[in-house]
C-alpha cells in the first residue's frame, strides 16, 4: 500500500506524496532538511527518484555522506512514510540525467539554468536578463542531476482515531522485502 501511494505521487501532481522531505547531513554534521518532488519510482527495487541541481547543498552533503532519511505525509490517507537508505548521484553526463533531461519540459529546464542554489541574487524582482539568456533552459543540462534513493527500511504509520497503527518493513539491497512487523505506534 505504502508503495502504491508513492507510485501514484510520482505520476500525479496533486497527490498526497509529491513534495517529500529529504534530510541529509551537512558537513558540520547537521541535519538538513528540504521538501524535494518525487519524480519516478521502482517499488520492485524500492527505489525513489529526485531532481537537483548538482551545484546545491544536497548534491555535495551525498557526495560525502549518501545515507538519508525521506519523510512524507498525507493528510488525505492520514499516513507518514519515513523511509531510511541511500542516494546515488547520477551526474548531468550520465545516460540517466540525459534521458531524464531529454523528457523534461521547457520551464523545468530553466529552473536549471540560473545560479547556484542558494547563491546571493543582488536584483530578485529583474529576471529580464535570465529569461533572455536562457529562453530554451538547454544552459541548464550541464548543472542538472538526477539522485536515487534506494530504502532499507520504512516505517508506515497511519494516523487513527482510536487505533493508531505503526508497521516497521526492511529490505535487502535489491529491494525484496526481508522483515516485517507491526509496532506500538
Amino acid at each position: 500500500m505504502a508503495w502504491q501511494e508513492l507510485n501514484d505521487a510520482a505520476n500525479d501532481p496533486h497527490t498526497g506524496f509529491r513534495y517529500l522531505n529529504v534530510c541529509t547531513i551537512n558537513t558540520e554534521l547537521k541535519p538538513q532538511a528540504r521538501m524535494m518532488v518525487l519524480r519516478r519510482t521502482d517499488s520492485a527495487r524500492r527505489l525513489l527518484e529526485f531532481h537537483t541541481d548538482i551545484r546545491s547543498a544536497k548534491w555535495q552533503e551525498l557526495a560525502l555522506n549518501p545515507a538519508a532519511t525521506v519523510l512524507g505525509f498525507c493528510s488525505q490517507s492520514r499516513l507518514q512514510l519515513r523511509l531510511q537508505g541511500g542516494f546515488k548521484r547520477y551526474e548531468p553526463a550520465s545516460a540517466l540525467a540525459g534521458q531524464t533531461w531529454q523528457g523534461l519540459p521547457v520551464w523545468t529546464r530553466r529552473s536549471y539554468s540560473g545560479g547556484p542554489p542558494g547563491a546571493e541574487w543582488l536584483f530578485p524582482h529583474d529576471q529580464t536578463q535570465h529569461a533572455e539568456s536562457e529562453e530554451s533552459g538547454e544552459g541548464g543540462q550541464r548543472h542538472f542531476g538526477v539522485l536515487v534513493f534506494q530504502a532499507e527500511s520504512l516505517d508506515w504509520f497511519r494516523l487513527e482515531r482510536d487505533n493508531n497503527r505503526r508497521a516497521r518493513l526492511t529490505y535487502s539491497a535489491t529491494g525484496s522485502l526481508t522483515s516485517s512487523t507491526w509496532i506500538n505506534p
